[in-house]
Formats: C-alpha cells, structure tokens, sequence
C-alpha cells in the first residue's frame, strides 16, 4: 500500500457544483437522506429511520461540544475591518476562559492582519465596550479581550460574536443559523464548527434508539479550524493540521 504521507493532493480533486451545495438545511432535521451500505449495495433512506439500520448490541458516541459564535469585527479609525477569529485560549482551559470576566487572551486567526499593527480596538453594543489587542502577531496570533462589566466571555461571544459558518456555503449569518447549526444536545461551548454528523438527530430519533436499547455515551472533542483550512501542499504528508 502506498505510503499515505506521499498521496497527492491532486488526485483527489473534483468540480462541486456550487448548486449542488445545501445551503440551508432542511425545515425537519431528521428528514435528511441517509446513506446505506450493506453487502456490496448502496441505498439511501431517511435519517429518521436510522435505528432500523443498526444492530440490537449498537453503542453510539455522541460528541457535546456547542460551536461559539467566534467571529468578531473591529473597526480601525481608518475604516479598515479587522477579524478576529477565536480559536483557542492563550493560556486556560476552554471552561476557564468562558466563564473570565473582565479579561481574556485567545489565539486567534486575523482577517486583514498587514493592516493591523497592533493597536487597541474597541466596539460597543447596547451599553457593553469591548477592545482588544494584540499579543503576538508570529507565529500564530494571539490577542487580549477586555471589556467594561461582569459578563462572562461566552456572553460577551453572544453578545458581539457572529456563529463561524462553513465558508462553502458562501452566505451571510441568518437567525436560524444559531439553532440549527448547532446539534440539539451541544452543551459545552468551545468549538468553531460543529460536528456536522451529529446534526441530523432528533427527539424522535433518539426515542427509537431507546426503543431498541442501544447505549449511548457523551464525549466533548470541540471542533478546531482546522477543519476549514484549506490543504495547500502537494501530498497530505507536508500539510500541517491545526490542533
């Protein structure tokens, strides 16, 4: 077998339709198609009948993570839009640096970085003032939150963030995005994309899969951006993943 390191990119490349991508999901969650495979055949069924597909002894692992909304935008004096795109904490755990009042640092990923050099920026919404600045700009980016009350910084992601949707789907933020890109049972905030598999569960769902007895067990892996970059060397062996 061919050393996987050594696999070309380019092998792997195809034309995607930007008309055959969903841009938005379906009105119920569990009506969306389910891909089968089973003695050599393919079909497709509805993801609501998902238990009748799995055996009796099944265990399925559900990942809890609840995507943040962390993506944020400052304003120079100059007018140039600067984005700040949370990735991680500095120098915390993810609980820690959520639940920080007052003050926070976060690595982060900049939109239009030649055109901050650094300098404190500040933004307000209804009475809250938020600034940042930067920490480190090489070689991964790091910035400092301070803001004027006693939010926590999940609030303070709510209150200014915008949810960090899959750049393909190539539109703007909508309501319904804050509930439906999130899984119905996401419960720790950390991640920047959502386990997108998990989507598709429901009440119903759930209920058949306790009809049929099989286990269940919650993990939290929160989603890094790395599952948004781009993969620009020529094998898979030279790409360098995000953590």
């Amino acid at each position: 077998m061919k050393d996987p390191k050594n696999i070309r990119i380019e092998d792997f490349d195809y034309q995607l339709p930007d008309h055959r991508i969903a841009k938005y999901p379906l009105e119920v969650r569990d009506a969306s198609k389910l891909l089968t495979y089973e003695s050599g055949k393919i079909s497709t069924v509805n993801y609501f009948e998902l238990a009748k597909q799995l055996p009796q002894n099944a265990h399925l692992v559900f990942n809890n993570t609840k995507v943040i909304q962390a993506r944020l935008f400052f304003q120079k004096p100059t007018g140039a839009n600067i984005e700040v795109f949370c990735l991680e904490p500095f120098e915390s755990e993810i609980a820690t640096a959520m639940s920080a009042i007052g003050k926070v640092s976060w690595n982060c990923m900049l939109g239009n970085a030649k055109r901050w050099k650094g300098e404190n920026l500040t933004k307000k919404h209804e009475g809250v003032e938020l600034s940042v600045s930067l920490i480190q700009k090489n070689p991964n980016p790091a910035v400092e939150f301070t803001w004027n009350n006693a939010m926590t910084f999940a609030e303070i992601l709510d209150h200014f963030g915008i949810l960090p949707l899959p750049p393909y789907l190539n539109r703007a933020n909508e309501a319904l995005d804050l509930e439906r890109y999130q899984t119905v049972y996401a419960k720790n905030q950390g991640s920047v994309a959502a386990p997108t598999a998990g989507l598709h569960f429901t009440d119903r769902v759930f209920t058949e899969l306790n009809k049929k007895g099989i286990q269940q067990t919650e993990v939290t892996l929160h989603v890094g951006a790395g599952t948004f970059l781009p993969v620009k060397s020529e094998t898979i062996g030279d790409h360098q993943m995000h953590e």
